[in-house]
């Protein structure tokens, strides 16, 4: 199993192109990226990142990319001081990668030909992660990570995807929005790949429970059969060890026991299940592991601060805000 994958796929990602922008000195673009995950990766000239949980402004290179992994309102300027203007991106009404019918035209765009040479260009995108609390992995991420394009290989994934998928954004080729938004996904998976990858390797984290093949074992036991009624016994059997060390090899990997961490996917699966079905109640309960509605309800209130009544009407209410990805991707 790719845990990754159902990590993200749990979380009930939602994803929005939001084009390839050309930036200029009159004004900066500004990304109302509240609940989301962005991603800005510069293919040309240079641009800084503003937001106000950055101490100074992120100074970005083209062939560097960086992970907003903290929702906030935040800039991107051709200059370290940003110009008092700037334009706001509309991300909601970008559907498909393109935009949605009556919505602003794009800022600048892939297809403006008749403009001036841009003195910078950024691919941008908002990942959507709507519900609270996220999956541990997503929570461990550092608010923003630079990937520098010159410390790179040149035929290493993010510079070549990277590369693909600017070329995809310039043409109309055949099939463009499909590989767009295949491409799309890749450069994001290998961005958390190399966060991943450039963990402390002292310190508890996905790369370190990854690298333990025991512990990899367990995570994708629980992964892939979240309904089983997994005990630390049968788990640690599962591992080839004992059950204390299966408990503490795991708290060194991921700074958890195992069966809280179990209890988290749960919850996580249950929410994806609340909003994206109409399951009943006893149904999502055995699904994630509970034999009755009634002791899921405890854990889920306890977990999340609402019932799971209230959680799907909220959920329900929440699809009418502007700032809700819907379902298309």
């Amino acid at each position: 199993m790719d845990i990754l994958s159902d990590i993200l796929h749990v979380a009930g990602l939602r994803r929005r192109l939001l084009d390839l922008h050309a930036l200029t000195p009159e004004a900066a673009l500004r990304f109302p990226c509240d609940r989301s995950f962005g991603l800005h990766a510069v293919t040309r000239g240079r641009a800084f990142v503003h937001a106000p949980n950055l101490d100074e402004p992120l100074e970005l290179q083209a062939g560097d990319l960086v992970l907003m992994a903290r929702g906030c309102v935040h800039l991107l300027s051709l200059d370290r001081t940003p110009p008092a203007r700037s334009t706001t991106v509309p991300i909601a009404t970008f559907v498909g990668g393109g935009l949605a019918d009556g919505a602003p035209a794009a800022v600048s765009g892939a297809n403006a030909t008749s403009s001036p040479p841009a003195a910078a260009q950024v691919i941008s995108a908002a990942y959507q992660l709507w519900h609270a609390p996220l999956h541990p992995f997503l929570r461990s991420l550092p608010p923003w990570f630079v990937v520098r394009g010159d410390e790179l290989p040149p035929l290493s994934t993010l510079p070549l995807t990277l590369g693909l998928l600017d070329r995809e954004l310039g043409g109309e080729g055949l099939g463009a929005t499909s590989a767009t938004h295949g491409l799309l996904d890749a450069l994001f998976a290998f961005a958390l790949r190399e966060i991943a990858e450039r963990e402390n390797p002292g310190a508890p984290g996905w790369q370190h429970a990854i690298a333990d093949r025991p512990i990899r074992q367990v995570l994708t036991l629980m992964h892939g059969n979240l309904g089983h009624g997994w005990t630390l016994e049968a788990l640690s059997q599962q591992a080839g060890l004992s059950r204390s060390a299966l408990a503490e090899r795991f708290r060194s990997a991921l700074g958890d026991t195992p069966l809280n961490h179990l209890r988290t996917l749960r919850m996580q699966k249950a929410m994806q299940l609340l909003a994206d079905t109409r399951q009943p109640l006893e149904q999502i309960a055995q699904t994630v592991g509970y034999q009755d509605a009634f002791g899921f309800s405890k854990v889920f209130k306890r977990t999340t601060g609402q019932s799971p009544r209230q959680f799907r009407e909220q959920d329900a209410a929440d699809r009418q805000t502007p700032y809700r990805f819907q379902e298309a991707s």
